[in-house]
C-alpha cells in the first residue's frame, strides 16, 4: 500500500509510530540467567502495554455504556452516601465509576457478572476469508468496521484515563489545527484487534507496528483491513494491518502485526 498524506495536518517528512513487540528481550544473545532477568523485568512494562492495547479494542467494540449508572455513582460520592452505606469511602477501581465499565442489563449474566464474549452489535460489519485454523494462508483476510461514535471516545477516556481536551472538548478541539474533536489514535487503532480477534482459533498478539497518518473524526466510520502477507510457521503469521475511512478509502493508520494462531483449550465453549 502506498505511502500518502490524505490530509495536510501532517508535518512534512514525518511520521508517528508507536512500536509493541513481545520477542524483543527473548531474542538478545545473553545468558540463560540474564535473559530471564531481563524478561522478568521488562514483563510488566510490556504486559502493560498489551493491558493497554486490549482496553483500546474494547472500547473500540462499541459496547454501551451506562452513563446513567455512573451518574449515580458519582452522585453518591458526592453526596457522601456511598460512604455511609459502605462504611467508608471507596476509590474509583473499587466502586467501578471512571472505569467505562457500566454495562447495561443486556451485558450482565444472572450473577451480575459481565458477559461480552460473543456479543456482535448490528452496526458492525465484519467481512472473513478464512474459517479454520489449519486452512489460513498468505492472501486470508479480515475486515472489521464500525463507526467510532462520541459514546465510543468517551467510553476509552474513562477507561484509559486519556482525557485530552482535544477529544473531548469541543471548544478547546475547534481551536487546534484539526478544527474539532478527533478520536484517540489508540481507540481507532484499536479496531486491528477487533479484526484480529476474529481469526479462527486462540489470536495471541506478538508484535504491532502502526504509523498514524491522518486523524479519524468524531462519527467517522473506519474499518480495519488485515491480511497475511507471511506464514512464519508455527501458526505464526505477518499480516499488513491498515485502518481505513470507509467512506474515502483514505488510509489513518498504517503498520502491520504478527499473530500466534494458538489452539483453543479443549474445555472452551
Amino acid at each position: 500500500m502506498g505511502t500518502h498524506f490524505p490530509r495536510p495536518y501532517l508535518e512534512p517528512n514525518r511520521i508517528y509510530a508507536v512500536t509493541l513487540n513481545a520477542g524483543a528481550y527473548m531474542s538478545a544473545d545473553t545468558g540463560p540467567g540474564v535473559a530471564t532477568d531481563a524478561w522478568l523485568r521488562s514483563s510488566k512494562y510490556f504486559f502493560e502495554g498489551v493491558l493497554a492495547a486490549n482496553r483500546a479494542a474494547f472500547a473500540a467494540f462499541g459496547l454501551p455504556v451506562s452513563t446513567t449508572r455512573l451518574e449515580r455513582t458519582r452522585e453518591r460520592r458526592e453526596s457522601g452516601s456511598e460512604a455511609e452505606a459502605e462504611g467508608g469511602p471507596r476509590s474509583e477501581s473499587e466502586s467501578g465509576a471512571g472505569t467505562g465499565t457500566g454495562f447495561g442489563p443486556d451485558f450482565e449474566d444472572g450473577n451480575g457478572e459481565k458477559s461480552l464474549v460473543g456479543v456482535t452489535l448490528p452496526e458492525w460489519d465484519i467481512t472473513l476469508s478464512a474459517t479454520r485454523r489449519d486452512a489460513i494462508d498468505v492472501g486470508d483476510s479480515v475486515r472489521f468496521e464500525k463507526t467510532l461514535s462520541d459514546a465510543d471516545v468517551r467510553t476509552f477516556a474513562l477507561s484509559s484515563g486519556d482525557t485530552n481536551r482535544l477529544h473531548l472538548g469541543d471548544e478547546f478541539a475547534a481551536g487546534t489545527r484539526f478544527g474539532g474533536r478527533i478520536a484517540h489514535g489508540t481507540l481507532a487503532s484499536g479496531l486491528i484487534s477487533a479484526a484480529l480477534a476474529r481469526l479462527p482459533g486462540l489470536v495471541i498478539y506478538l508484535s504491532q507496528d502502526l504509523e498514524f497518518r491522518a486523524p479519524v473524526g468524531i462519527g467517522d466510520r473506519v474499518a480495519a483491513d488485515c491480511e497475511v502477507v507471511e506464514d512464519l510457521g508455527d501458526y505464526r503469521y505477518r499480516l499488513s494491518t491498515a485502518v481505513t475511512d470507509a467512506d474515502t478509502g483514505d488510509v489513518v493508520i498504517d503498520g502491520e502485526a504478527v499473530i500466534l494462531l494458538d489452539e483453543e483449550p479443549k474445555n472452551a465453549e
